[in-house]
């Protein structure tokens, strides 16, 4: 395998690094990776049910972009907040361009699900009824379902001079109705919402008596498409003129003032439960909504036209996860059985075992119950003193909370940092710090103005040689659901410098600290972003004195200017730089003279891509990290990260071999970024095998072919009739 060129860059001090045709927009970058993701609902070598799955990713996905990205866009408007981002563009120019790229890539999700996917899913039994295709029997069947389940909780809202129009929460579906008198002949108008306590998507087997009972259970029919169907019901005795559903989207985000946050639980609390009466930021309608009705929600919503968006296909489609995890083995991804390491979960002394050499774990491919055992023995270990641990994401059952409570309930000293702002979670960790407390547990929510983002674990051991550290770092969330579906990496260490480090970030985290310098960790927002540019400037002066440097660094998004500058210096210098970004990259690789040492590439497959894994250094000087951060502001200046460092050789080969290697050999799943910010799925060279980062993990880590080598094989025979614009990439530098 090639090594990394040696170094033949031109002095870097001469670039424009301000000149904002050096940056992809953010916003703009996000909906090219949420296009990667329905590109992946497009592909036909995933199984159907898979295929659905990130049709359903896709629109959750565009649901939230808007609840926080765009309604931010607004508020900036809204605040006339001068200036524009690093790329150029100011808040209009940011939402014209939105608007239009949301528009075209959602019109091509309605032709994808009505013309590929409802076909694919009926010639496997799988089928999306609309009203009119049921046949006489069934909808008798459904008109008795709907009088006995869903007219019970259904509430029509008339609006008229007597009642107001009426407030319309956030994601809500409604149906506008317009009615009849037919005796005065007044239009009158209505709206009902459709309940989020029933099946958006009915199983007609729900339907007692439906004709074709056997195949029933496999067949659905849209909740308001019934409720639209027994209107006579509702309006008793009127005439019903239309019915048009709509979809309202609102401001999700919280925004708490420095000044006001004298308890932060409380104000947490309180904002979760006004989060609902946000501004509205969208209105998706259907496509045959007449001209009248569009103008009322319009100006009862208070809302621009350029943020309706019709559609032709049911709204909301999130909602289609509930088919797309049915109970169908044949149509989905093969399951799996994690990694559990022998020497760890059979350990009669799990601290024995990590303390005789540090431990690497590859989730999904690693079991996460190694992690939860961790706690869980802690908890109940008559030697360990106390745990403190940093939670954000935790779930609303978690293994580790309970863990946590008993080790409080033991007698232990607990101390937990829990992140009362971590956005949509806010609801459940304010619940577990509650629980906490009760417990005995010592808890703290940190500062208004910045997360705890870091995933950091310490247990206390008296041991007969004296007090002893054990730490767990992570770049994942301590939640056994996401473990599940997540690619992280977690270390498990007895190291003095890292159990010294880690002691001193939690009294910094709970009591009065100005610490920004650490023996082995790197931690934000005091000096991690400097580490990383020091790691970056450090290659790129070994390039320019002739050596040679080399970066890989994979993460989630790349949006900070520093960071990003600093890649650019040492791509000019002669540095090569590969960059994974699964989402949102602002920088533009292939630039002459600039970034044209940089390649930037994403991979969207079966697990979601998340861990951040940083090599810096040619063979013989590398130096590896992971690190809870992504390399953006928030994240660098507005959180609390942790970067560690990985120096046991095994397990630097290991993550060569699980993640680099996979990652860069990827001709499956993986998408090149070209300088014009598109992304194209990367191909094999003509003979060769299309293999996927995600299988070959699957194989290094189990022993076992990739389970989804069936799609990297049938990917490979669509790629070979793509056109012939999609180019194999450039070999580059090898790591190994």
């Amino acid at each position: 395998m090639s090594q990394p060129d040696e170094g033949k860059g031109a002095t870097p001090s001469a670039l424009d690094l301000a000149d904002p045709a050096l940056y992809f927009n953010r916003e703009l970058s996000w909906l090219a990776f949420n296009e990667r993701v329905l590109s992946e609902a497009q592909s036909p070598y995933w199984p159907v049910l898979e295929r659905l799955k990130f049709l359903s990713i896709y629109f959750s996905n565009l649901d939230e972009f808007f609840m926080i990205r765009v309604s931010g866009l607004h508020e900036q408007l809204e605040a006339a907040l001068p200036g524009t981002t690093s790329d150029g563009l100011s808040p209009r120019e940011q939402l014209t361009r939105i608007g239009h790229l949301v528009r075209t890539q959602d019109e091509a999700a309605s032709k994808l699900l009505s013309e590929d996917l409802i076909p694919a899913l009926a010639a496997k039994g799988l089928h999306l009824r609309d009203w009119k295709s049921l046949d006489t029997d069934t909808r008798r069947a459904a008109r008795q379902y709907f009088r006995r389940s869903v007219f019970p909780v259904l509430t029509p809202l008339a609006v008229d001079p007597g009642h107001p129009f009426p407030f319309l929460s956030n994601l809500s579906l409604s149906l506008a109705v317009e009615a009849r008198d037919p005796e005065t002949k007044d239009r009158k108008f209505a709206r009902v919402k459709v309940p989020e306590s029933l099946p958006r998507f009915v199983p007609c087997a729900t339907f007692d008596g439906a004709a074709d009972g056997a195949n029933a259970q496999f067949e659905f029919l849209p909740l308001e498409q019934l409720i639209a169907a027994n209107l006579d019901d509702l309006f008793p005795g009127m005439e019903i003129l239309g019915c048009y559903p709509f979809r309202v989207t609102r401001d999700m985000d919280i925004d708490i003032l420095e000044d006001e946050a004298h308890d932060l639980l409380s104000i947490v609390d309180r904002e979760v439960r006004q989060r609902r009466f946000g501004a509205c930021v969208r209105l998706e309608v259907d496509v045959g909504i007449p001209e009248r009705i569009r103008r009322l929600l319009v100006e009862k919503l208070e809302i621009d036209e350029e943020d309706v968006y019709a559609s032709r296909t049911p709204l909301g489609l999130a909602a289609v996860m509930s088919i797309a995890t049915l109970s169908r083995p044949e149509l989905r991804d093969a399951p799996f059985a994690s990694r559990v390491s022998a020497e760890l979960a059979e350990a009669p002394d799990i601290f024995a075992a990590v303390r005789q050499k540090d431990r690497l774990l590859h989730h999904p491919y690693d079991s996460f119950t190694v992690v939860q055992d961790f706690v869980r023995r802690a908890a109940t270990d008559p030697h360990v003193l106390a745990i403190k641990m940093t939670l954000y994401r935790t779930g609303s059952n978690s293994e580790i909370v309970r863990a946590l409570v008993a080790a409080a309930e033991n007698g232990k000293q607990v101390a937990v940092s829990i992140e009362i702002k971590a956005r949509f979670d806010e609801a459940n960790n304010i619940a577990w710090a509650r629980t906490l407390e009760r417990a005995g547990a010592h808890v703290f929510f940190g500062h208004a103005a910045s997360k705890t983002h870091a995933k950091v674990t310490l247990v206390v051991r008296q041991e007969s040689d004296g007090v002893r550290r054990y730490v767990h770092l992570g770049t994942g969330n301590y939640n056994a659901g996401t473990a599940r579906l997540y690619t992280d990496v977690g270390l498990l260490s007895a190291s003095p410098e890292l159990g010294e480090d880690v002691s001193e970030l939690f009294n910094s985290l709970s009591g009065f600290s100005k610490k920004s310098r650490y023996r082995k960790l790197a931690v934000a927002p005091t000096g991690l972003i400097e580490a990383l540019i020091a790691r970056i400037e450090e290659q790129a002066a070994r390039a320019q004195s002739g050596g040679r440097g080399y970066v890989f660094a994979k993460m989630n998004a790349l949006v900070d200017v520093r960071v990003i500058q600093a890649l650019y210096r040492a791509s000019a210098a002669g540095v090569k730089i590969d960059l994974c970004v699964r989402g949102v990259c602002c920088l533009r690789p292939g630039v002459p003279g600039v970034s044209e040492n940089i390649r930037v590439f994403s991979i969207v497959g079966r697990f979601l891509e998340h861990e951040r894994v940083f090599l810096f250094g040619a063979p013989g000087e590398e130096q590896w990290f992971l690190s809870s951060a992504d390399w953006m502001p928030r994240n660098l200046h507005r959180r609390v990260e942790v970067m560690f460092p990985v120096e046991a050789p095994t397990l630097r080969e290991q993550l060569r071999r699980e993640v680099i290697e996979p990652a860069l050999a990827d001709t499956a799943f993986a998408y090149d970024m070209r300088a014009d910010g598109t992304y194209v799925r990367r191909v094999p060279a003509e003979g060769v095998p299309a293999r996927g980062a995600q299988s070959e993990a699957l194989e290094r880590t189990l022993g076992l072919p990739g389970e989804d080598g069936r799609a990297a094989a049938t990917a490979a025979a669509a790629a070979a009739a793509a056109p012939s614009d999609r180019p194999t990439p450039p070999a580059r530098a090898d790591v190994s």
